[in-house]
């Protein structure tokens, strides 16, 4: 037991594993896998007990066993032979990288060497160019042979120095070319050694490659001799299961036979009653298809005479064209001399326009130079001028505001302190402002959606030329009926199709007339770039003051009664203009609005023009932040406040007097008593006319 254990876990661990490090044992691992699918899908068709093929992967075959075995064998040995080759290349690298250390060193050394001679050399040149230049400030011949002597001695070293370099190069590179040769012997060693273990490693392997393939084939040949036992047995016994399986799906056979000969009975019967009818039917589809075959062979004659008239005519035809041909060509060679006098005039005339051109041309340069400087000048003044009027806006716009806030202050004064009423603060969105009013554009209609309101609207009868007139006093309503955009538009779209695709117009013959006008209106806005609702007013208007110009004087003895007849039969467009006139003015209408627009190009490439449409109403909400009716209690006040201020002015009057009168009294009390008590009067009996006197001129 303890023997069978252990050659079971022996064979367990020599199966290749796919988690192994070796790159061999997981492809043979692969091979393995791949081989027992295959094994299983072969029983499984054959009908096999897959508990047996089960047991077949428990147990390995013999040959399988055997094919690993000597594929590990000559494994190791492919190994062993491969690193016994491979030292000889381990051992050429790794003097060849000894070699390189040891020549990066000596180059190391060498540039150091030659820097540094360099380095000297230069100095020792620097000397002696330096001496050189003494050598001018020598006067005494002795001592310019001594300086020339020093000179000769210090080039004589420097190019001794420089020998020398030269020379330890030279023996470098004979040594270089000594060790080159001694690398070329020791390779060709290597490769000697290599070549005879690689033969000896050839033959090594062609013998065991050998001695394994006939192990492996005689595991073959005894598991080829057992399979063989194995099958014959199993063959034998799905033999016998075969016949009884046969023998009973024959009698199966035999009764689904019975069945379908009675159900083939019964569609016999069935197709044939079919047949007849379908017979039938196709007999008459061939009566039919006789006829039609005579009579397109008496169509086909028919037109066989056609065709041979129109032969003959087109024959005599080409005769005519062959003598008009040559006529043409005598024509055409009388026109060759003809053009090329022209051509020769036609030259003349290029050179003349030509020089003419060009003196257009200068001019024209030298006029949009000015031009250019004269519109550098016109944005500089623009400039200044939007600056002061700035200026003065904002100096302006903080007066008022201070004005304003006056008023207000005296408005709440007058109304908490002199009626006693509670104030309320006007709306002064105008104080919120800075600087000049920038007004927003309007918002308009496209002229699209315009023509589509228009044309989709049922108005009454109003007069179109009375609509025009008579205006409206609400400025955002249109400046046209309806019924006037409505007629206008029709008419255009009647006479202006040209301006429309052939395949637009094809597209549109299927849709509704008022579907079909809208398109035609869009087309026809894009060919003159109306964008919004006031380019169709502009439109309509022009086309009114178009008609007003071109209406002829209507003679004045003619009967009113005629011509009121003759208004009643046209129609209301008619009425408005002449359907050929529309082309013509449409014409004068695309060259005027394309001269506005060049105008309003040109103006906008000077500045830009300021909207002041709502200056006024800014000014006039500042000087009308005190609404007339408070004016109205202002005025009401201001009398009141007078007629206050001249009683009160009375009252200071006569509070005066009064001061002055009681003063007098009180100096007229003083004067009677000293009177009444004075003993001098007393004494003196002064008569009574003397204090009539007295008194009378105290008072």
């Amino acid at each position: 037991m303890s023997g069978g254990s252990t050659d079971g876990e022996e064979m367990v661990s020599s199966e290749p594993s796919l988690d192994s490090e070796d790159q061999q044992e997981r492809i043979r691992a692969r091979r393995l896998r791949i081989t027992a699918r295959i094994e299983a899908k072969r029983r499984e068709a054959l009908g096999e007990d897959p508990d047996a093929m089960k047991e077949g992967k428990k147990t390995p075959r013999k040959s399988y066993k055997q094919i690993d075995d000597s594929r590990q064998r000559l494994s190791k040995l492919v190994n062993d032979g491969t690193q016994l080759v491979t030292n000889i290349q381990v051992a050429a690298d790794a003097r060849e990288i000894q070699r390189r250390a040891d020549e990066e060193e000596m180059r190391r050394l060498r540039v150091e060497k030659i820097e540094n001679e360099a380095k000297s050399s230069f100095e020792k040149f620097e000397d002696i160019t330096k001496k050189w230049l003494l050598s001018r400030e020598k006067q005494i011949a002795q001592d310019l042979w001594t300086l020339l002597n020093s000179q000769q001695l210090q080039c004589g070293q420097l190019i001794e120095d420089k020998n020398n370099l030269i020379g330890q190069l030279q023996q470098e590179l004979k040594r270089k070319d000594d060790q080159y040769v001694r690398d070329l012997k020791k390779q060709s060693e290597d490769i000697s050694l290599l070549i005879e273990r690689m033969e000896e490693q050839v033959r090594s392997l062609g013998k065991t490659y050998r001695e394994e393939l006939l192990q492996i084939e005689k595991a073959f040949e005894q598991e080829r001799r057992e399979l063989l036992r194995k099958n014959q047995r199993k063959w034998e016994e799905g033999m016998q299961r075969r016949s009884g399986q046969e023998l009973e799906s024959l009698m199966n056979r035999m009764k689904k036979v019975e069945e379908y000969e009675q159900q083939l009975k019964q569609l016999q019967v069935q197709e044939g009653e079919e047949y007849n009818m379908i017979k039938i039917k196709l007999e008459i589809d061939v009566q039919i298809l006789q006829q039609q075959l005579q009579q397109m062979k008496a169509t086909y004659q028919l037109n066989q005479e056609k065709l041979e008239y129109n032969f003959q005519v087109l024959k005599k035809r080409d005769e005519e064209n062959t003598i008009t041909k040559s006529q043409q060509k005598r024509r055409i060679t009388r026109l060759h001399d003809v053009l090329n006098n022209l051509k020769i005039k036609l030259e003349k005339q290029i050179k003349r326009y030509r020089e003419e051109n060009q003196a257009l041309t200068d001019d024209f340069k030298r006029i949009a130079e000015q031009y250019k400087e004269l519109q550098k000048k016109m944005r500089h003044f623009a400039t200044v001028d939007a600056n002061k009027f700035h200026d003065i806006w904002v100096m302006n716009e903080e007066e008022m505001k201070q004005l304003v806030q006056k008023a207000l202050e005296v408005d709440r004064i007058i109304h908490e302190q002199q009626l006693g009423l509670a104030w309320k603060a006007p709306d002064l969105w105008f104080m919120d402002n800075v600087g000049p009013l920038v007004v927003k554009a309007k918002e308009q209609k496209s002229a699209s959606r315009l023509a589509q309101e228009v044309m989709r609207s049922s108005e009454g009868n109003q007069d179109p030329v009375m609509s025009v007139v008579q205006g409206s006093s609400d400025p955002s309503a249109p400046p046209f009926s309806p019924r006037t955009v409505k007629q206008i538009l029709e008419m255009l779209c009647d006479e202006s199709g040209f301006l429309m695709e052939n395949k637009l117009v094809q597209l549109l013959s299927p849709l509704e007339k008022d579907e079909r006008s809208l398109v035609r209106l869009d087309s026809i806005f894009r060919a003159l770039q109306m964008e919004v609702e006031d380019d169709v007013y502009k439109l309509v208007d022009f086309f009114l003051k178009y008609k007003q110009q071109e209406r002829p004087p209507q003679d004045e003895e003619g009967d009113p009664q005629e011509s009121d007849k003759t208004h009643l039969q046209t129609s209301p467009s008619a009425d408005l203009m002449h359907p050929n006139d529309v082309l013509r003015a449409l014409k004068a209408f695309t060259m005027e609005v394309r001269h506005q627009r060049e105008k309003t190009h040109m103006k906008q490439g000077v500045t830009e023009e300021r909207d002041s449409s709502e200056d006024a109403a800014y000014w006039s909400a500042a000087a009308q932040v005190i609404p007339p009716s408070q004016l109205k209690v202002w005025e009401a006040l201001e009398t009141a406040l007078e007629r206050y201020y001249d009683v009160l002015t009375g009252r200071s009057q006569l509070i005066g007097e009064t001061s002055a009168l009681r003063q007098q009294n009180t100096e007229l009390r003083l004067l009677l008593h000293q009177y009444l008590n004075s003993r001098i009067n007393a004494e003196l009996e002064i008569p009574p006319t003397r204090i009539l006197q007295v008194d009378s001129a105290h008072d």
